[in-house]
């Protein structure tokens, strides 16, 4: 008896990661940096399917064409006409699409090209990480630290309003808030708190915990998300997964991004309890 069919039903299916990017009237030159670096990536991958979401907040509708244009070949599924709904609301709309493991990633974020191998490499070695941190360089060559200690309410005002010359005289209290005596070749498990811009999860935990907090509109949002992964499985800082980033500084955004840095704080800390010092 023959059959037609060329699949093997016992073949061991493919796993998936999927990526959702949140935009907000994005800079195109610096979204395509992201979406380059993405599918370079995706390139070095083996035995792993992809897909890719961007969620816009805005509301020109202008990212459809340029899409299409510049990156038809990734197969990007956009959503758009929504508005301004906020980061954590709007990666939520990806919650029906999350692969075996997800990626929250943002749109100023440039991935080494082997960021993903790497990252891959490492869970498939470690089942306890269900969430990994990469190692990140700013825009100007100079280390960012993604992992901080739980943030007492100095150590926010110093580190986002503090002029440079308090900052310098409290500079140890500073370094030990941002972790920065952590090894850039060594993998580091279980920092309290990671960022954001690149949070790399294993597809159950980050449905289980029902993604982000929709109560934060902007920042927090990623403070929240991991105190709630570590009821859940191990965090994992991993400095062969590598990035460039370039946001940062909310108190030199203007008056409405602190309004938001401010009530978003306040959720945080009637969540989690207010540490003054």
């Amino acid at each position: 008896m023959t059959t037609d069919s060329t699949e093997d039903p016992y073949q061991e299916r493919a796993a998936l990661l999927s990526v959702c990017i949140v935009t907000y009237r994005p800079e195109l030159a610096g979204l395509r940096e992201t979406l380059e670096s993405l599918r370079a990536a995706i390139a070095r991958l083996e035995g792993t399917n992809t897909s890719i979401t961007i969620v816009d907040n805005s509301m020109d509708g202008s990212l459809a064409g340029w899409l299409s244009d510049k990156f038809g070949d990734l197969s990007v599924h956009l959503l758009e006409g929504h508005g301004n709904i906020g980061f954590a609301r709007a990666n939520n709309m990806a919650l029906d699409d999350v692969g075996d493991l997800h990626l929250v990633l943002n749109p100023d974020v440039v991935l080494s090209p082997d960021c993903l191998a790497n990252a891959l490499h490492f869970l498939d070695r470690h089942p306890e990480c269900g969430l990994l941190t990469p190692l990140a360089m700013g825009t100007d060559g100079t280390r960012q630290y993604l992992c901080k200690r739980y943030p007492s309410l100095f150590d926010l005002a110093l580190r986002g309003f503090g002029p440079k010359w308090l900052r310098r005289l409290f500079r140890k209290r500073l370094d030990r808030y941002q972790m920065t005596d952590m090894s850039d070749v060594d993998a580091f498990w279980d920092p309290p708190i990671v960022s954001g811009c690149f949070m790399l999860f294993r597809g159950a935990i980050f449905r289980k915990l029902s993604g982000f907090d929709p109560r934060y509109f902007l920042y927090f949002e990623d403070f929240d998300l991991s105190l709630r992964t570590r009821d859940m499985a191990r965090i994992a800082f991993v400095p062969t997964a590598r990035i460039v980033h370039g946001g940062g500084d909310a108190a030199r955004k203007g008056l409405w991004h602190i309004k938001q840095f401010v009530r978003s704080g306040y959720t945080f800390y009637r969540t989690f309890g207010l540490k003054l010092l």
